[in-house]
């Protein structure tokens, strides 16, 4: 927590070497805690910018400004979020899709009993959003997270969807085992637990994560693949960074 000057300007030397020193000690259980297993484990919320994507912006920021373009026809807001996937998912009740990357393909099988969920994620794919993005946090013996990327078009895309949550959709069976796909959420200023639709993560670990269950909503399960899901939790990290060193990129493919 960063103290404000004029607070820092009020406390004594004594003080200040008391404040130094706790937070030195804390910042070393933070560190510690970070290397405990995935038990433990708690996915990044969404939007976290990486090193990787603060270099990459600034290299690429002259060239890679989208123009001012509708990218999508819809108007989506947390007021209508529930009855716009209702409708949508009833028109579009596909669940069968091919996660395609550079490591090989992955086969997904969308969840009926979470049809906020399933219907958002189809129709992100429809709208050419998801294969705009690449796997962006790798947690090596925990879970691949996709959805983003340094592109100004994802951003564009999330700002045309008014950033829009869906409601939890929490099931009993569909817990956290490997090769679930989950919702990412914030884990911060959110009691209802909504989800945060642009970004996913697949579980990548055999271990207990059942401290996840209930926390954020389980939508799918990878039904072949999982060495390609273990493949992509294994490449080469951008320095000081969980975001690869070469980027891969995500591609979906419907299936009827």
């Amino acid at each position: 927590m960063e103290l404000s000057k004029a607070y820092m300007q009020g406390l004594s030397l004594n003080k200040i070497s008391f404040l130094k020193y706790y937070s030195l000690l804390f910042i070393t259980a933070i560190t510690m805690n970070c290397c405990e297993n995935a038990t433990n484990r708690k996915p990044t919320i969404s939007n976290k910018t990486s090193q990787k994507t603060i270099k990459k912006t600034a290299k690429k920021e002259t060239l890679t400004k989208v123009k001012k373009q509708i990218l999508v026809q819809d108007v989506i807001s947390d007021k209508n979020v529930r009855s716009f996937f209702i409708d949508y998912g009833k028109k579009n009740p596909e669940t069968k899709l091919i996660l395609k990357t550079r490591l090989g393909n992955i086969s997904i099988q969308l969840f009926k009993e979470t049809p906020l969920h399933r219907a958002s994620f189809i129709y992100l794919i429809k709208n050419g959003y998801y294969n705009k993005t690449c796997f962006h946090r790798i947690v090596k013996d925990f879970i691949i997270q996709g959805g983003w990327s340094d592109q100004n078009i994802v951003q564009e895309y999330r700002s045309q969807l008014n950033n829009y949550r869906i409601p939890p959709e929490f099931k009993k069976g569909l817990i956290h085992k490997k090769g679930a796909l989950s919702a990412t959420r914030r884990w911060v200023e959110n009691p209802g637990k909504l989800s945060n639709p642009f970004e996913f993560f697949i579980m990548q670990t055999s271990l207990d994560c059942s401290h996840l269950n209930f926390e954020h909503t389980v939508f799918g399960q990878v039904t072949n693949g999982l060495e390609v899901v273990d493949k992509i939790s294994k490449v080469t990290l951008d320095e000081d960074s969980e975001w690869p060193e070469v980027d891969i990129n995500i591609e979906f493919e419907i299936l009827p």
